[in-house]
């Protein structure tokens, strides 16, 4: 192996870990920024960890029933629902369509701020 092809596989190496602590960061921010939305909401914060009952929770605290969450394993249909979902969300903490949008798109910089901001919940 020539000192090039070390030097790749190095930083191939180096590179691969600074995306797994990368994703594992942001995967924390995103578990907190939850369990502190749902303590504000009124419901238990460790639901934030456990797949698909945190679902159901968020239908909850949007005000939606629960059987939506077999619209969200349709193709499709599951992206219209989330996008409803997540608009009732941020209207329940008294945020705008803009929030909603921020939400969608940008959720590691706007779930936190609606986790640690002043936003009450009126669910």
């Amino acid at each position: 192996m020539t000192n090039i092809e070390t030097a790749f596989a190095t930083m191939a190496v180096g590179l691969t870990f600074f995306l797994i602590f990368l994703s594992s960061a942001l995967s924390i921010l995103l578990i907190v920024s939850l369990w502190k939305i749902f303590t504000k909401a009124g419901k238990p914060g460790w639901a934030s960890i456990v797949p698909i009952y945190n679902t159901i929770v968020m239908l909850e605290i949007a005000g939606k029933p629960i059987w939506w969450i077999i619209l969200l394993f349709i193709p499709v249909v599951n992206l219209v629902i989330s996008i409803i979902v997540i608009v009732e969300l941020a209207n329940k903490f008294g945020k705008s369509g803009g929030f909603a949008a921020g939400l969608i798109f940008l959720p590691v910089i706007f779930y936190p701020i609606l986790a640690f901001s002043s936003a009450k919940y009126t669910g």
